[in-house]
């Protein structure tokens, strides 16, 4: 698999797979490297005949992240550049069906929750805050205070109800229990620089990845954080976004200012694949749930690819570049 979609004049900021069908996507973009202009959202199905944007929707800012409910197979969240977070029904061709403004800046990561008892999303923003959601109310449910600049990442824990991670350019990844958001549980000074992105593994409820500006990713085990379980080197710029496997409990990716995508072993402390198959900087990421091994990413380049690393296809073999 190694498919191409040109988001001609929409730099791409953000890509996720559908929870519920294994050949729809969707992806953020931005006019302009999401400076000025308005954001594009694309619902994008795979086919014999390579990928087909089925619907196209604009906002007028730019769209930087975007998550999908994990309770309806038609609603998705974006968050843009106005400070908005977005809800959409992709049947409804209209344009969206609701839109909160809570944030005072930039909403850079929104997820839903990966508990399926809960219908919670979460928004993280340059204003320094999180806010918890509930698709069904008209304003936020809790705010989270206490970063002390902007707020990158925002991820649910997979195994722990009402658990999620922040990751902040603070230089500190911060995890909440979201019935108690006036102080985090724990604060890990996990890098020495700006920390643009964490993820949780989905094997194991106590590890918690970060990536940062210095281009390492660490892994932490939250409840003895003192040092990282794993310190992986090699991208030479920002770290942008990482993504640990459904599939494989030791591989995680990430996609960085360097214009790579990298596949890791953590247990080894190495890459095993390195993918330039982009010419701008690397801003989205992810893995298929249906189909092992299949992955997404999306550039500045102006380019969306779907693809499977030779790595994944054969975990046994390595490929260091």
């Amino acid at each position: 698999m190694n498919l191409s979609l040109q988001t001609k004049g929409r730099h791409g900021y953000s890509v996720e797979f559908s929870p519920f069908f294994p050949t729809k996507l969707a992806c953020a973009s931005s006019q302009y490297y999401g400076i000025a202009g308005c954001g594009t959202l694309y619902i994008i199905e795979t086919g014999p005949n390579g990928l087909i944007p089925q619907t196209v929707f604009d906002w007028n800012d730019g769209l930087f992240d975007i998550t999908w409910a994990e309770n309806n197979e038609n609603i998705l969240v974006t968050g843009a550049g106005d400070g908005h977070v977005v809800v959409w029904d992709i049947n409804q061709k209209r344009g969206p069906i609701k839109a909160y403004k809570e944030h005072t800046k930039e909403v850079n990561s929104v997820h839903w929750s990966q508990t399926r008892q809960e219908h919670y999303f979460l928004s993280g923003s340059w204003d320094k805050s999180v806010k918890l959601w509930d698709i069904s109310r008209s304003q936020s449910l809790a705010t989270f205070l206490g970063h002390e600049a902007i707020v990158y990442s925002v991820r649910w824990c997979p195994h722990i109800p009402g658990s999620f991670a922040s990751a902040s350019g603070d230089h500190t990844v911060r995890v909440w229990d979201a019935r108690r958001p006036e102080t985090p549980q724990t604060v890990i000074p996990a890098h020495s620089s700006e920390i643009l992105t964490c993820d949780w593994s989905k094997y194991d409820q106590n590890l918690l990845f970060t990536g940062a500006v210095d281009g390492a990713i660490r892994g932490w085990d939250i409840r003895n954080p003192q040092t990282p379980i794993c310190d992986l080197r090699g991208h030479s710029l920002a770290v942008r976004r990482i993504k640990t496997s459904a599939f494989q409990r030791n591989i995680l990716a990430s996609v960085s200012y360097d214009f790579t995508t990298r596949l890791w072993d953590f247990t080894i402390n190495m890459a095993v694949e390195t993918l330039e198959h982009h010419t701008e900087f690397v801003y989205g990421l992810d893995f298929n749930l249906f189909k092992p091994g299949e992955m997404a990413d999306c550039s500045w380049d102006e380019v969306l690819r779907v693809f499977t690393p030779k790595s994944l296809i054969n975990p046994g073999m390595t490929l260091q570049h």
